[in-house]
């Protein structure tokens, strides 16, 4: 069987940056909540590069990363953790190239990427609902910096890719630089990849990857560049069995239809929203 060539993730050409380590802060304060109040912002907004901010470390966590990329799976199967475990804020990564949009939600601000954190399992989960082309470098440096930070088992990384043939099943792959991983991944009906490209935050995490960290990757096929709920139920089926989580993976697929309107209402804001600011920048002199 073909192996399955993945594809860039970001969603914009590649251009040269400079990749700038990223600081990490203790926001001061008894609560971190959605709620902006007027001291957050300003200690935490002032930052002129990408700045991984905690207010609390967990100790010794596994960390799930994921970015808005091919059929958006791993944005959905993220908002799925985030909505079938119980988690909490616990910091969030900012950037001042972020598009400049404020996403309300359920009577709440979204930041563009939060952190949160779940007792039980002990699980680090990202959420981004902003795009991150142009950002990859320094968001990998962010995420081993938050592995480091605390000391986390486990950074695992979820994708979506393009698969040589449509099946009814998706099929998933992984990559992981902890050989005593390979026969439980394998013994789930995963498949190593042996040849590919990897872009985006995967792929910038996997090139500048130190020795001493560990990392699972986890690509799931998909064959659409809209919203695929099926793939993203695919993940959560193969985390359940990896991390012994006791989700159930089978509404993710009822409720597809209505989550992928959802997502799909969502992207449009987003691009309208960056499309917006382009043509004002471009057009109008700025006065402020």
């Amino acid at each position: 069987m073909a192996t399955p060539m993945l594809p860039d993730l970001s969603g914009t050409p590649a251009r040269k940056l400079m990749v700038q380590k990223p600081r990490v802060s203790m926001i001061p304060g008894n609560s971190l909540n959605h709620e902006i109040a007027p001291s957050l912002r300003s200690l935490s907004y002032g930052a002129k590069k990408l700045e991984l901010q905690l207010k609390s470390r967990p100790k010794n966590p596994i960390i799930i990363e994921g970015f808005p990329g091919l059929g958006f799976v791993a944005t959905i199967a993220m908002e799925y953790l985030l909505d079938h475990l119980k988690m909490h804020p616990i910091g969030r990564v900012w950037s001042p190239k972020f598009t400049p949009m404020a996403l309300i939600h359920n009577k709440r601000i979204v930041q563009p990427i939060e952190i949160f954190h779940n007792d039980k399992h002990n699980l680090v989960v990202t959420e981004a609902v902003s795009g991150v082309g142009g950002l990859e470098w320094e968001l990998a440096e962010a995420i081993i910096s938050l592995y480091k930070k605390t000391n986390a088992k486990e950074i695992i990384s979820i994708e979506g890719i393009s698969g040589p043939v449509e099946r009814k099943v998706p099929q998933v792959y992984y990559f992981t630089n902890q050989p005593e991983k390979k026969a439980i991944l394998e013994k789930i009906g995963l498949k190593e990849i042996a040849e590919g490209v990897i872009f985006g935050v995967s792929g910038a995490l996997m090139v500048k990857l130190p020795k001493d960290v560990k990392v699972t990757a986890l690509f799931v096929e998909t064959h659409s560049d809209l919203p695929d709920s099926k793939a993203a139920a695919k993940l959560i089926q193969v985390l359940d069995q990896y991390l012994g989580l006791k989700i159930d993976y089978k509404p993710l697929l009822k409720r597809a239809e209505g989550f992928e309107e959802k997502l799909k209402e969502l992207i449009g804001q987003t691009k309208d929203a960056a499309v917006l600011k382009k043509d004002k920048d471009q057009d109008l002199p700025y006065i402020g």
